[in-house]
């Protein structure tokens, strides 16, 4: 597209009163990003960062840094007075674009490709405004399209619900509020616009009327899909849109390759990238920017989020991974939890209840059982037993653990940091750990057993006697 050719606009003042919400509508998320970021993306596609004007209003500082997309342009509505006025304001800044498409900040479901075949239809059919229109299964509460041919590109009028005669009653076209004018046209004609309706509002709509009259050409496209073209009023309906997307989703990744039982349970945000040939259980969550790789397995009721999983790894029920990554092959879980900075080597092996933050666990080695490993380099082939503990701050500070290649660490040791651990060093069980241990030594921390022969019958007795 030749960089003057069309400007996009989208608009994204408004406030959702109808939310009942503090925040801007255009801030609420539905597969893991705000409304509006996923209009962003999609424009991305057909034009470049420099060619899209977002209109902001109500808190409209949130609303710029929520997009975070540099090279956008923003444009403030300072009064919400409509959409017809939202135009208005964008007058001086888009006037040298020949074409301009306008959309809605609260239409996630829109594809690039509706998007890139509504401008192109634009341009073939020579129109002062086009219209995209679309065929939901209810249609009620929508203005309806009334073409001038029922198979003709013109359109003859807008008409809302309230308007419609007895026989236009099964008109199922609707108008969805996304349009591409002719720039001149559009602002030579713009001025016509009136606020003279319940809200006090300039209506972008009005348009098609004025343009009309003035003897230009209004035409209508139609989307092949109304559910992209829908936004959301209420809560309930942002929740029916999120569900729309995770589903789109989860069919685009299982037409990839990849096996989603039962994908209605699943949340997969709209960046998690999945390789071919891995399974993801009923009941898992896979947040952010998280990738996985091939041939791996996601059972159910695990919650991954901003982490990186190679090929062949296997994460059981139950676990929580945050911005961790995990090398091939290795093995996570049941109900493991992986806080932020955790890197697992190759087939290394974190088992049930064991919690990892900023530590890097080796290759070949293992954490079976119950264990906090925090702030810590453990070495390839270590066993580390069950309840061993890194105690990594003292109440004011955070202290490294660093445990060489082959170190055997006993069941409920701890281990007190700073402190190292030598190559193919030994910690016998129950060990207090508070200084370094050499290479190949055994280190035991732990008081000498006693016992007590008869004790137990001792005590009895006194209690009988008392």
């Amino acid at each position: 597209m030749e960089p003057n050719e069309f400007a996009i606009a989208i608009l994204a003042a408004g406030k959702g009163t109808r939310l009942k919400s503090k925040r801007a509508k255009v801030l609420h998320s539905i597969g893991g990003k705000p409304l509006l970021q996923h209009v962003v993306v999609a424009v991305l596609k057909v034009v470049p960062a420099n060619q899209i004007y977002v209109v902001i209003g109500h808190q409209a500082e949130d609303v710029e840094k929520g997009v975070a997309t540099s090279g956008l342009k923003f444009i403030r509505q300072e009064e919400q007075l409509g959409t017809g006025h939202a135009v208005q304001c964008l007058r001086g800044a888009v006037g040298k674009s020949e074409n301009l498409l306008v959309l809605s900040g609260d239409v996630p479901l829109i594809r690039p490709e509706t998007i890139q075949r509504l401008c192109d239809f634009h341009l073939a059919q020579r129109a002062a405004m086009t219209i995209l229109t679309a065929r939901p299964e209810n249609p009620f509460g929508y203005g309806r399209i009334l073409r001038v041919e029922p198979t003709g590109a013109d359109v003859a009028a807008i008409i809302e619900q309230k308007a419609l005669t007895p026989e236009q009653q099964n008109l199922g076209e609707i108008n969805s509020g996304i349009y591409a004018f002719r720039t001149d046209a559009l602002y030579r004609h713009i001025d016509a616009l009136h606020s003279d309706n319940a809200h006090r509002e300039y209506y972008l709509t009005d348009m098609a009327a004025i343009l009309r009259a003035a003897g230009e050409r209004v035409v209508a496209l139609e989307s092949g899909d109304a559910t992209e073209l829908l936004g959301a009023n209420t809560i309930a309906e942002m929740m029916e849109l999120d569900a729309a997307f995770r589903l789109r989703n989860a069919k685009r990744l299982m037409a990839e390759g990849v096996t989603i039982f039962r994908p209605e349970t699943c949340v997969i945000d709209a960046d998690v990238a999945v390789g071919a040939d891995t399974i993801v259980e009923p009941f898992v969550q896979l947040l952010g920017k998280t990738r996985i790789g091939e041939d791996c397995r996601i059972r159910s009721y695990s919650v991954i989020q901003n982490s990186t999983l190679g090929n062949n790894v296997l994460v059981r029920n139950g676990c929580v991974i945050d911005e961790a990554a995990i090398e091939d092959s290795a093995s996570i879980g049941p109900f493991a939890h992986l806080r932020p900075q955790s890197s697992i080597g190759r087939e290394a092996h974190v088992g049930n209840f064991v919690e990892t933050k900023k530590t890097r666990l080796g290759e070949r080695s293992k954490a079976n059982h119950l264990a906090y490993l925090g702030d810590a380099s453990i070495g390839d082939g270590c066993n580390i037993g069950a309840g061993v503990i890194t105690c990594n701050y003292d109440g004011v500070d955070k202290h490294p653990t660093q445990i060489g290649d082959g170190v055997f660490v006993g069941s409920n040791a701890t281990l007190v940091a700073p402190v190292k651990l030598g190559y193919e060093s030994y910690i016998a069980a129950a060990s207090c750990i508070t200084e370094t241990v050499a290479s190949g030594a055994l280190a035991l921390g732990r008081a000498r057993q006693e016992n007590k022969p008869g004790w137990v019958a001792k005590r009895k007795a006194r209690k009988r006697k008392s």
